[in-house]
């Protein structure tokens, strides 16, 4: 938990009325006077993309996340998955204080079974205050209506409980968080002076540029990406105000800022006098000033930065009319690819136009490029622009700068993008150290502010760049890793929100996770016991959301899509459940039916869990020894219910429907529908069929009593020690230790996978047991293969390392 505070704060770092006392509700007891005030979603699947993010782990070595750290020691014992808030303080020695508030639930804060705790009651104006102590560190804390807040200090407690609300104002900021995202940040820059500046220039510190800044922060394997609304309060003017009343344009000093340079700050306007005119009076300067005629037709102005020099950029709606301003500096200094490079007899004139956004004064020299007018003193930076642009060398033709403009709007006000270099020196600056960062691969990293009336927008990302893909090859996409060792098989699962596929895993702690494809930890949650078998989909209120659906030792769960539990889920049993949880959806309506198995007994339930009514069937002679199964031919439904000795072949309603004419010895692998009849093994690897009319036939596969089945309704897959059999072909692998063959019917295509677990090598073959090229590929476990994103090739999730999670695409 600690950990998330000082994300949340570190990222902050990057960016630079009548009120009543009854409070009845959480944010009720936050306040105006917080630095920062920080929301956290389901802390822990958030520290999990935190330890994902190589970005953010290069950061716990520096000085500012060891003291934080120390700090907020305390919160990491807090369990709960509601939302936590934590409000960040300065005390009259400059040192960090924290209150912190959610909902009360059983064991919230349980330190009992910690070494070096102690627990006392403080009984304090009528009020019972817990004083919890852990190693030095102190929480004073409360229950007031359900809702539990702590403090560092009786004061800071105090201050909680009998303050005025937050300001409307900020509170509706807090309160517009996203649900999607796991943190949230408010940051109070009338409190905070943390926070340096976000820019290149450090001359457009945090503290001028805007009161507040509150943002959602999305933390994936590869990414950080921030979305939000910075404001000024009513009584200051900030410089984020310079915008008020003008239109963003198109950001474009990409187009002429060479790739090689460290980075670019573009400032756009519709109207160039009255962003003058309010950048003037935020500085209490005589608005009546008149501006040059150079700025009359210019949208865009920014500055282009290499190493030591600068180059200042103009974007004109008229470049002939800009020219004309212009006929007074007409002394061509040199000729360099076609452009005259001409000198510039007023450079003192852009840091009284734009300042602090730009405060150069020696740009002496200019050239002209299309609509741009570039100024510099610097000769090889002039011509380093004219080059770019004209070879295509600038940022917006690299891949990187393409990534992330995917992330922002193409018009925006200020606009701020840096290299790997830059970025680094941005850090160490707010974070007060001077850490070697190894940042190479964070080519290109950028914020933008979009003024809308008395608000502006804010969009940020740190983004690794993408590896290049080469066709017809095999690439790992994400490597993801788990708070604790995997237990089960990773699973595709349906997001119905955005119709690709999500992965569900298991850990060996029992935490549940559900993981986008992306590779953010969207939610874990603990559960009573491992998973059995495989997770199923359902639409229980038919309304197209889907919930997970499954069992564990003692328990039937039904998840909705944020990790909830839905009601009157989950069940619990007294009595082991044996097999997997199984559901049917006989006509495809979704009037669902699971099955719940428990030795020999089966117990029916619809959806919203209660026991259906007219299914017959009880028990079994003996332990079922395969999941209840539901195959449908023609119109008529067969329910399945396999023992060592005896084939169940049911109706709906559990009465017989077939009665197999002879019995056998049968393994525990699937009944399948194959070649128009049900199919499945003996225990001495003999292949069983039996008809709708119950006659039954044998076949000899050449396999043994250890091995695995499955088939589609015309094609057969049987494993053998190292015989791999597809319909009549067999693929002899090395000898090892393989999992269970899995098909995978996608694209009209037959696919086929196995696992050797020994040597840790997945295959997989086309449906003549062909090997793909460029298999095997590393991987512990099974694998679960699908399209799950909007390209056109396929990826497969497998085990990698003993906790984590690999993501394969094939190209």
């Amino acid at each position: 938990m600690k950990k998330v505070c000082f994300y949340a704060i570190l990222i902050a770092l990057f960016f630079g009325c009548d009120s009543s006392t009854k409070k009845t509700k959480i944010t009720d007891y936050l306040n105006d006077d917080a630095s920062a005030i920080i929301k956290v979603q389901n802390v822990g699947s958030l520290n999990s993309n935190i330890n994902n993010n190589p970005f953010l782990q290069q950061l716990e070595s520096s000085s500012s996340y060891q003291n934080l750290s120390k700090k907020l020691d305390l919160i990491q014992y807090l369990q709960t998955e509601d939302d936590i808030y934590i409000s960040l303080f300065k005390d009259k020695q400059d040192s960090l204080q924290f209150t912190v508030i959610t909902k009360l639930k059983v064991n919230l804060f349980n330190i009992d079974s910690l070494p070096n705790h102690s627990i006392e009651t403080i009984n304090y104006q009528s009020q019972t205050i817990t004083k919890s102590t852990v190693d030095n560190h102190t929480l004073f804390s409360i229950i007031k209506d359900s809702i539990f807040v702590g403090a560092t200090n009786q004061e800071l407690l105090n201050n909680a409980l009998k303050s005025p609300r937050i300001h409307p104002q900020l509170e509706s900021l807090v309160n517009s968080s996203s649900n999607d995202n796991q943190l949230s940040v408010l940051i109070n820059k009338k409190r905070d002076n943390d926070i340096q500046s976000l820019f290149i220039n450090s001359n457009i510190t945090a503290k001028s540029l805007t009161d507040y800044l509150f943002f959602d922060v999305d933390i994936n394997q590869n990414e950080i990406l921030i979305n939000g609304v910075t404001r000024s309060s009513d009584s200051t003017k900030k410089l984020i105000d310079a915008f008020k009343n003008t239109i963003p344009q198109e950001n474009r000093l990409s187009q002429i800022t060479p790739a090689n340079s460290d980075g670019f700050l573009s400032l756009t306007f519709n109207d160039f006098n009255v962003f003058h005119n309010n950048l003037r009076a935020i500085q209490q300067l005589d608005s009546i000033t008149s501006h040059p005629l150079l700025f009359d037709n210019i949208i865009e102005a920014g500055v282009i930065y290499t190493d030591s020099v600068q180059a200042i950029v103009l974007n004109s709606l008229d470049i002939y009319i800009t020219k004309d301003a212009l006929l007074n500096d007409q002394d061509i200094l040199d000729t360099y690819r076609g452009i005259d490079i001409l000198s510039f007899s007023n450079p003192e004139l852009f840091e009284q136009a734009f300042n602090p956004f730009i405060n150069y004064t020696k740009a002496d020299k200019y050239c002209i490029i299309d609509n741009f007018i570039v100024f510099s003193d610097n000769m090889d930076l002039l011509q380093n622009i004219i080059s770019s642009y004209k070879n295509q060398t600038t940022y917006s033709s690299r891949n990187h700068y393409s990534l992330l403009q995917e992330k922002f709007s193409d018009e925006a006000s200020i606009l701020s993008v840096v290299n790997s270099n830059i970025l680094e020196t941005l850090l160490n600056r707010n974070l007060g150290d001077s850490l070697n960062f190894k940042l190479g691969n964070y080519q290109t990293s950028g914020v933008q502010f979009i003024y809308d009336s008395h608000f502006a927008h804010v969009n940020a990302a740190i983004q690794k760049a993408k590896t290049r893909v080469y066709e017809n090859s095999i690439s790992e996409s994400r490597a993801i890793k788990l708070d604790a060792d995997v237990l089960n098989t990773p699973q595709l699962v349906t997001n119905h929100v955005t119709n690709e596929k999500d992965i569900v895993v298991q850990d060996i702690n029992n935490n549940l996770y559900l993981i986008s494809n992306s590779g953010k930890i969207l939610w874990k949650k603990q559960l009573q016991g491992p998973v059995l078998g495989h997770i199923e989909q359902i639409d229980m209120y038919k309304n197209g959301r889907l919930q997970l659906a499954f069992a564990t030792k003692n328990r039937v769960y039904v998840l909705d899509r944020n990790g909830k539990d839905v009601s009157p889920f989950p069940i619990k049993f007294n009595d082991a459940i044996t097999q997997p949880l199984s559901v049917f959806d006989y006509d495809n309506n979704r009037n669902y039916r699971l099955l719940v198995t428990q030795g020999k007994g089966v117990l029916m339930l619809d959806a919203k869990g209660k026991s259906v009514r007219g299914f017959n069937f009880k028990k079994a002679t003996e332990a079922i020894i395969h999941q209840p199964q539901h195959i449908r031919i023609g119109r008529k439904d067969y329910l399945l219910f396999k023992t060592a000795n005896k084939l169940y072949i049911l109706d709906r309603t559990g009465k017989t429907r077939v009665t197999p004419k002879n019995n056998f010895n049968y393994s525990s692998e699937a009944m399948y529908f194959y070649n128009g009849n049900f199919a499945t093994t003996t225990t001495d690897g003999k292949l069983v069929t039996i008809d709708t009319n119950g006659n039954t036939a044998s076949q000899d596969l050449g396999i043994t009593n250890s091995h695995n089945l499955v088939t589609t309704s015309k094609t057969l897959v049987a494993l053998s020690e190292n015989k791999l059999r597809i319909k009549q072909n067999t693929y002899e692998l090395d000898y090892g230790n393989y999992s269970e063959p899995e098909i995978f019917y996608i694209n009209d295509k037959i696919y086929v996978t196995v696992t050797d677990i020994q040597t840790q090598k997945v295959y997989l073959f086309d449906s003549n047991a062909k090997l793909l090229s460029n298999f095997p590929v590393y991987g512990t476990s099974q694998i679960d293969m699908e399209n799950i994103d909007k390209d056109r090739n396929l990826e497969f999730v497998t085990k990698g390392e003993s906790d984590t999670i690999l993501i394969y695409q094939i190209n």
